[in-house]
């Protein structure tokens, strides 16, 4: 009778163990990062989809739903999330918050702004520096680990293995675009999320758009951006999976410059649907086309 009830007791627990930790992530790329290092353990919840746009979403009442049935909500933070506060709040969350950017030096840039004035803004864009990505990836460890003791090792090893494959491609990554003279590794994209892969491999980006994908660009902004493209011979212009490739290919029909394939960068997709994948494309997208 005692086996039987030891037998049915360590079964009982068994099923208790391989529930998963719900958990939940802003926004596709960050989920993804966040189940690289969670696996099996935990079940990730994205709020902002697969080719969504994280600067315009707005939340449903089964996103609130979603998000207040989990026990720990990651974000990225500087800034990236503006409609953060009010979700927690109309979620009622009660579980805890960890912001993965927390140990990274934000990268500053000006923003045109009003009458020709420029105004100080942070680019949150940090998940495409392969080093920030490392950070991030240590704050996912760590918040992972203090709610759930009993998947230390696996989180660990998760997290080691993930490392190594960042490590190794930031390295081929690096080798590959210092083959390239440095007055050619110039490009235009759609919007300005890719100003830490710049400073990383020293790229010139000329974005047609502020940080956030709701501006448009002026008229007089376009003009001169074709001006700055004439003038400095820019080889490659590109559109992203959030935005509207139509504004690129006005550009490229006034300037000749090549239109590279679109890019990933709020968003995963389905043919970049891992951060390592997203990575891998846009790089060698950008690669091929200043080659």
């Amino acid at each position: 009778m005692r086996k039987h009830l030891l037998a049915l007791l360590l079964a009982v627990s068994s099923v208790a163990q391989a529930a998963p930790l719900k958990v939940a992530a802003s926004f596709s790329v960050l989920a993804n990062l966040v189940q690289e290092i969670g696996g099996s353990r935990v079940e990730v919840s994205s709020l902002v989809g697969m080719d969504e746009d994280a600067h315009i979403w707005q939340a449903k009442p089964a996103d609130l739903k979603k998000l207040s049935a989990t026990s720990i909500f990651f974000v990225n933070g500087l800034g990236f999330e503006g409609w953060l506060k009010r979700v927690e709040q109309a979620s009622a969350y009660k579980g805890h918050v960890v912001t993965v950017s927390k140990n990274i030096k934000p990268r500053q840039m000006a923003e045109a702004g009003h009458e020709g004035h420029n105004h100080g803004h942070t680019d949150p864009h940090a998940w495409h520096d392969p080093q920030a990505v490392l950070l991030m990836v240590e704050e996912i460890k760590l918040a992972l680990t203090k709610a759930d003791p009993a998947g230390a090792n696996q989180y660990a090893q998760n997290a080691s293995r993930f490392k190594g494959q960042i490590a190794e491609l930031d390295q081929k990554t690096s080798t590959a675009f210092a083959a390239i003279p440095a007055a050619n590794r110039k490009l235009v994209t759609s919007h300005d999320a890719l100003g830490y892969l710049g400073a990383r491999y020293q790229l010139q980006l000329l974005p047609l758009q502020s940080i956030s994908t709701e501006a448009e660009p002026s008229a007089r902004q376009m003009a001169a951006l074709i001006r700055e493209i004439r003038k400095n011979n820019i080889r490659a212009v590109f559109a992203e999976n959030i935005s509207n490739p139509k504004l690129i290919a006005q550009i490229a029909s006034e300037t000749q410059a090549k239109v590279g394939p679109p890019l990933y960068t709020d968003a995963l997709s389905k043919k970049a649907p891992s951060w390592l994948a997203m990575f891998s494309h846009n790089t060698q997208a950008i690669l091929d086309a200043l080659k």
